[in-house]
């Protein structure tokens, strides 16, 4: 299939990967940014965006079409189900991903009986009820958590209502299997093969994927730094954009 990629900018290669339901198009100005550093390439997973769905939406497949399309070594920032795309990467395709960035992210979505910093199955089934009866209605409460307790709220909620459909709706089944992903995918045991130099960036006070999921990549992670920004729900890179471009930019030219 067609992967619909947005390039801007100039210098080492940056890829970026959407959170569940979203497109390439929601980094804001933290696209802006880096795009002044960076040759920047802003993906639309398969059936998002611009990017028509021909394959099951589940992670190796996934992967191996990442892989396809950015046949060369590149650096991978994921937003939450994109970093949960960009560990699998990182962890099957090591001489594919140079260095990785797991924003607002977690290797395991959902609550497990030894694995309490993830969502309540329950409320994951519930979306997942509520979507095939009103999938645009899901995605919009699906934005309300996000962005719950993060400073700025309201106008941060409004901007990203304003950008979640702005390249078309997500198909549906899409949409099932991001929320699949989230459900089942338990990612704690691939974690010491990812190598590469990683940056756990969360926001403090991020309800859907909490900072203890992160300092916990942190910590098992070979090769890995944590940072927390302060006053941030789950999309810091919208909330505090300056704050989360100067750590990019300082891991990524440390780091090489």
């Amino acid at each position: 299939m067609s992967l619909h990629v947005e390039t801007r900018g100039h210098g080492a290669p940056l890829v970026l990967l959407h959170g569940w339901g979203m497109h390439g198009g929601m980094w804001g100005r933290a696209a802006d940014f880096l795009a002044a550093h960076f040759q920047l390439h802003l993906v639309d997973l398969p059936g998002h965006g611009a990017s028509a769905e021909h394959l099951p939406f589940i992670p190796d497949e996934l992967v191996d079409l990442l892989a396809r399309r950015f046949n060369e070594p590149v650096d991978v920032c994921g937003w939450s189900l994109g970093g949960m795309l960009a560990q699998h990467w990182a962890a099957r395709k090591s001489g594919n991903v140079r260095r990785v960035i797991l924003v607002a992210s977690t290797p395991c979505f959902a609550v497990r009986k030894d694995w309490a910093s993830g969502m309540p199955c329950e409320t994951l089934a519930q979306f997942a009820a509520e979507l095939e009866n009103n999938h645009a209605a899901t995605l919009r409460r699906f934005l309300a958590l996000q962005v719950r307790g993060s400073e700025h709220e309201k106008s941060l909620l409004t901007e990203l209502r304003a950008q979640l459909f702005a390249r078309g709706e997500p198909a549906l089944s899409a949409l099932r299997g991001g929320l699949d992903i989230l459900r089942d995918a338990d990612l704690r045991s691939a974690l010491p093969e990812i190598a590469q130099p990683a940056l756990l960036v969360a926001g403090q006070r991020d309800k859907l994927t909490p900072p203890a999921a992160s300092r916990y990549m942190a910590d098992i992670l070979p090769n890995a730094e944590y940072v927390e920004i302060e006053g941030a729900a789950h999309a810091p890179f919208l909330s505090h954009p300056e704050v989360f471009v100067e750590h990019v930019k300082r891991f990524l030219h440390e780091r090489i």
